[in-house]
């Protein structure tokens, strides 16, 4: 049986004159991995609304055309009904997180089916184990950080094993290792289970090389239904993709693996020097106190210490000069968002001091700052100005939030995982006024290729901390986790980030060769 079908769907949101979807019709069947791209606003996160049943019955709008999710009719059968046989991920897990506990929250929908306590059980601790949630099952949900959540929130979807997967930007708030690995669960699910997934993603080069298709939507309708290959070729849609096609290398790779076995490119890798490890400076007391008191921002040993449980900052130093722009990186539960909230006033520190004015921070939830019942009140010039903030997709919601954000006349610019939500069009368009900005800009992020586009520095935290500070090339070129997929083809050769930097190392390469 076909797991999803749509025929003929047309949907507009409620006071809405253009359609989110028009007129699109298509169907998953058993054991397909389809990728679902896009650009932000073009219908991927309506359309796996539709397919959860949430449109029409949550968001209203006026609905034409039939969806039918694991045989089941969305007009005749509600969210509720619909859970038992898809299993959902949307980009704001915070709010699908109902529970008060980890094990709480995986247990939940299995106990909504009516399992026995031993399947329950075991449904949570498989679940728990796919996605490294072990140490996390008796936590409470309110401390967990935003990839702790996203991952909490697929493991609830996972656990009852569904015949079919909707994931909206699954990996967005996961950090490097978290991000494959899931992939990794998703892929053996899909292989060995045969569970479908419809999977959209912005993030392309993550997941491309494990998908069976690729589905496009343009302004609400479906452009293009093909290979990953051929996609790939027309589109150039990865950082990989778009290296081969300015070095004129032919043809277009899938993955890194494929990337490096063409003679240039694996010549400019195994000729890189070997990298070692980016050790945090070590300055001497009297040159770190003069650099503190010139600086925008000083954050001095700051501890920030729960009652319950390890600190969650232990000793952070983080020092910042008008102009710099900051990547601030590391692991899930690193300290990341704790340290922007303790810079803006909203955690108070155990112990440190941090000297910072005029400070503009955006947190991981736009719920925190679209309070009003249309995004008009907050932005009377924005596109989508007539639309109720729950009724945007996730990115269309973030964009806006960050869109406030960046509004406000702050000499200290905060902002946690902007790019969620985001198509590389805008990731790029983001890069660019944050580098025309003043200030100070600090930017905590997974998305390494987000990071090499703007960031003067990069700030890589462990364990409440920072590891690593130094130029983006020093720290993102030459490692295969927190390096972008063009680092990672090129084995860190010349230092090269970009697409644009990675060419210019193989035009070098080839006249070293030539005039040899």
């Amino acid at each position: 049986m076909t797991v999803l079908a749509l025929h003929g769907v047309t949907y507009a949101y409620p006071d809405e004159a253009a359609p989110a979807l028009r007129d699109v019709s298509l169907a998953v069947e058993p054991g397909e991995l389809v990728l679902l791209a896009g650009g932000s606003g073009s219908g991927k996160s309506t359309l796996l609304r539709a397919a959860a049943g949430l449109v029409p019955h949550f968001h209203g709008g006026t609905f034409a055309g039939r969806v039918l999710t694991g045989g089941l009719d969305t007009r005749e059968h509600g969210p509720a009904e619909l859970a038992a046989v898809a299993g959902t991920l949307f980009q704001d897990p915070e709010t699908q997180v109902v529970m008060g506990t980890v094990r709480a929250e995986l247990a939940f929908p299995l106990e909504n089916r009516g399992w026995a306590a031993p399947a329950v059980a075991r449904g949570v601790e498989e679940a728990a184990l796919a996605l490294g949630l072990a140490g996390l099952l008796d936590r409470a949900t309110h401390e967990l950080s935003g990839g702790e959540l996203q991952r909490v929130a697929l493991a609830a979807a996972l656990a009852g094993r569904p015949r079919l997967l909707l994931l909206d930007e699954p990996t967005s708030q996961l950090d490097p290792v978290a991000g494959d690995e899931l992939l990794g669960v998703l892929r053996r699910l899909n292989e060995e289970w045969g569970t479908a997934i419809l999977l959209a993603e912005h993030r392309i080069e993550r997941c491309l090389p494990a998908a069976d298709r690729v589905i496009e939507l343009g302004a609400g309708r479906l452009i293009a239904d093909e290979a990953p290959r051929g996609w790939l070729a027309r589109t150039r849609a990865t950082p990989a993709a778009r290296l081969f096609e300015l070095a004129r290398l032919e043809p277009v790779p899938l993955s890194v693996k494929e990337a490096r076995r063409e003679p240039e490119i694996a010549e400019a890798a195994a000729a890189a020097d070997a990298r070692q490890p980016v050790q945090a400076p070590q300055a001497g007391f009297l040159a770190r106190r003069r650099e503190r008191r010139a600086a925008a921002l000083a954050v001095e040993d700051v501890w920030l210490e729960l009652r319950e449980g390890p600190a969650v900052l232990r000793g952070a130093e983080l020092v910042a000069r008008e102009g710099e722009r900051i990547a601030l990186m590391g692991r899930n539960g690193a300290g990341k968002s704790t340290l922007l909230k303790a810079i803006a006033g909203v955690l108070e520190p155990t112990r440190g001091r941090i000297r910072a004015d005029g400070v503009a921070l955006l947190t991981q939830h736009p719920g925190d700052h679209l309070l009003r019942e249309t995004i008009g009140a907050h932005l009377p010039d924005s596109e989508l100005a007539a639309r109720h903030p729950r009724d945007v997709s996730g990115g269309e919601r973030q964009r806006s939030a960050l869109e406030l954000i960046l509004r406000a006349p702050a000499a200290i610019l905060l902002l946690d995982e902007p790019t969620r939500g985001m198509d590389p069009a805008r990731r790029e368009a983001l890069a660019a006024r944050l580098r025309e900005r003043e200030g100070v800009v600090v930017v905590a992020t997974h998305d390494a290729e987000f990071a090499a586009a703007f960031a003067t520095r990069v700030v890589l935290l462990g364990d409440g901390r920072a590891v690593a500070d130094a130029a983006p090339a020093d720290v993102l070129a030459g490692g295969w986790y927190f390096a972008t997929q063009v680092a990672r083809v090129l084995g860190g050769a010349g230092g090269a980030l970009t697409a644009e930097e990675g060419a210019a190392v193989l035009r070098a390469a080839a006249r070293v060769g030539d005039a040899a």
